[in-house]
């Protein structure tokens, strides 16, 4: 009778162990308080087999007792896992995942007196200056540059001087004033001068005080700063360079263009 159940005890183990021999289906979960579990390589590399988690973080990889498994992702602080009896006979298993935080060097800012604060350090800086004329110092640095009807009206009235003019003067000037061009071309010129001047006013001011204050809608600054524009007295206005002044004018000239257009 002892035979028996040494035989059979002996049986079972043998049993037992080619069971596990032949290894089985891991089914578990990946978990994660902070990150998608989604993605997640899960590697035997005992058996060089890898599957993939499912979007809730499930896997199923064949394993046996003692293989190693590797939990990886980028989102994730790579996690190693022996295969021990245990885990092995557990019918499912739940891994938990550290989010991976990337430490960055301490960065030592008081060797370049600084305190870290943008607002205090900017002022400190000493910045070179930019690369222009004027910080290269070059000849007629501080020149206005023309706009292209200044440049049409000089072209069309004399033109670029050669010592030929004086013996042979050039014949477009007298042609240009016959047809009328130098004359279209001097009124381009001023109508340009009035358009930049009405651009630098509108630019005094953000468009949220037209909106507010003005009562303007949005889409009909433009067409208010032309209705200004327009006033001769505008000009002079403008031309004080005073700032309240000029805010004024263009309140009094918001009631007149609120009541043409049906505004209010």
């Amino acid at each position: 009778m002892r035979n028996l159940w040494v035989c059979t005890a002996f049986f079972m183990t043998f049993l037992a162990s080619a069971q596990d021999g032949d290894g089985k289906t891991l089914y578990g979960k990946v978990v994660s308080e902070d990150e998608d579990v989604v993605g997640v390589v899960v590697q035997n590399i005992t058996s060089k087999q890898a599957v993939i988690t499912d979007f809730e973080g499930k896997f199923a990889i064949d394993v046996q007792v003692n293989d190693t498994l590797v939990f990886s992702a980028i989102q994730f602080v790579k996690k190693v896992l022996p295969m021990t009896d245990v885990l092995y006979h557990a019918s499912y298993i739940e891994v938990p995942m550290e989010a991976f935080v990337n430490q960055l060097k301490e960065v030592v800012v008081s060797p370049y007196n600084l305190s870290g604060d943008l607002t205090q350090d900017l002022g400190k800086l000493k910045l070179e200056k930019d690369v222009s004329a004027e910080a290269l110092k070059l000849p007629n640095a501080h020149q206005r540059i023309p706009t292209q009807s200044e440049r049409m009206l000089d072209q069309a009235t004399m033109g670029k001087f050669n010592m030929g003019m004086i013996l042979s003067p050039p014949l477009d000037p007298l042609i240009n004033a016959i047809t009328g061009r130098t004359k279209m071309l001097k009124n381009r010129v001023k109508v340009d001068k009035a358009y930049a001047r009405t651009q630098r006013v509108q630019e005094f001011y953000v468009d949220s005080l037209f909106v507010a204050t003005l009562k303007i809608p949005m889409e009909k600054i433009d067409d208010f700063m032309y209705f200004c524009e327009v006033d001769e007295a505008f000009q002079s206005t403008v031309d004080t360079h005073d700032k309240l002044k000029i805010w004024d004018f263009m309140l009094e000239k918001s009631r007149a263009y609120r009541k043409n257009n049906n505004l209010d």
